[in-house]
């Protein structure tokens, strides 16, 4: 139920994001919005939720396309998009290593977060 609620949300904020984004241009994650990528990541869903929670394959695979941009990673882990959705920011950035992702951007910050 929780998911069903994550993803009405997920595609209300992505049409009003693809208004803006043909407003104001391209932004963290290039020409897509932010929203469009939120809305990839939805299988990310449980495990940005709960660390003990395992990542599944699905996951993992949309990080790893979205860490070619690790602006946009971050700013769809602390967008408004993930934040209605339940997401927590502070498990959500350990998602990439617990894909086993050797070039997450280990160190850098993602808000007031360190990416580990």
């Amino acid at each position: 139920m929780a998911n069903m609620k994550a993803m009405a949300v997920i595609l209300m904020a992505l049409w009003s994001s693809f208004i803006l984004q043909i407003a104001y241009g391209a932004g963290e994650c290039g020409k897509t919005p932010i929203n469009t990528v939120a809305l990839s990541m939805s299988p990310c869903i449980g495990a940005a939720n709960n660390a003990k929670v395992s990542v599944p394959p699905a996951c993992c695979t949309q990080v790893r396309k979205v860490l070619a941009m690790p602006k946009c990673m971050c700013a769809v882990f602390l967008s408004p998009i993930a934040k209605q959705a339940g997401i927590n920011p502070a498990v959500a950035i350990t998602i990439p290593k617990r894909c086993k992702i050797a070039n997450r951007s280990a160190g850098k910050k993602c808000g007031s977060y360190i990416v580990p």
